[in-house]
């Protein structure tokens, strides 16, 4: 048996993310990957992100998706003092659309 680290571990999940084809393979990946729970957990981060990108205020943030209020000046706390993950994503999603 082979002993990976945990490095190594964390590294092969990132692999594996990298090697999905198309929305259909990350999908059905993620379905696979995580529970029901820790989807919409990402899902409700992810959207919080965008709305916040897109200069939507707290409180109408909270009302669209349910997020607390922590939850929402967490992923504003990434947004603002982050790796910049967020802004390459949407920047990427922006000019796919434009």
């Amino acid at each position: 048996m082979i002993r990976i680290g945990k490095k190594e571990k964390s590294d092969l999940l990132y692999k594996a993310i990298l090697e999905l084809k198309s929305e259909e393979e990350c999908y059905n990946f993620f379905q696979d990957l995580c529970t029901v729970s820790e989807l919409r957990s990402m899902e409700q981060r992810f959207a919080v992100a965008s709305m916040l990108d897109d200069g939507v205020i707290y409180s109408d943030i909270l009302e669209q998706t349910g997020a607390s209020s922590a939850t929402i000046s967490r992923v504003n706390r990434s947004l603002s003092y982050g790796t910049g993950a967020y802004t390459q994503i949407f920047e990427r999603i922006k000019n796919k659309q434009a």
